[in-house]
């Protein structure tokens, strides 16, 4: 056992998880690695371009610069845990609708963003959703697309 390692309870996908790392190992590196989940992907390692966002308790963050020392006991959500019963929920499926993906590696940060925001304002508009994403960078190109994903979901949630 590594002295400078602890146990940490964190709650992902509604699972209960007990993981022993050191208390500054950022929360994208247990997602990806202890917990095997492949949504949150490893871009910048900053907190800059998005690729890592998961929601922690509703609230959209970058997995690569949270500790996870900052989220024991506290709902996170990855791009897995928005499925129900295996299907997608309506952000993802307008997403697919919309062929809002190219290479993809950008998807899971723009998807939990957009849930972010939907689900604190249902009744987002075009600028507003817009305004949200303005951090998350796709280099392929796509976001013609997925303003037409994120702006599909707003207005049936409305």
């Amino acid at each position: 056992m590594n002295p400078c390692t602890r146990p940490h309870t964190l709650r992902v996908n509604q699972e209960t998880h007990i993981i022993e790392v050191e208390p500054d190992t950022p929360l994208l590196y247990v997602l990806r690695n202890d917990l095997e989940l492949n949504g949150p992907k490893f871009g910048c390692g900053l907190g800059e371009c998005g690729a890592c966002t998961v929601l922690v308790d509703g609230v959209a963050a970058r997995s690569c610069v949270v500790p996870v020392s900052l989220v024991e006991n506290r709902q996170i959500t990855t791009l897995e845990g928005l499925a129900q019963d295996g299907q997608p929920n309506d952000v993802q499926q307008a997403f697919i609708d919309c062929q809002a993906a190219q290479c993809g590696y950008c998807l899971n940060g723009m998807v939990m963003t957009v849930q972010a925001l939907l689900e604190r304002h249902p009744q987002a508009t075009e600028e507003e959703i817009r305004d949200e994403l303005r951090y998350n960078l796709c280099r392929c190109g796509t976001h013609v697309e997925i303003m037409q994903a994120a702006v599909l979901v707003a207005k049936a949630r409305q």
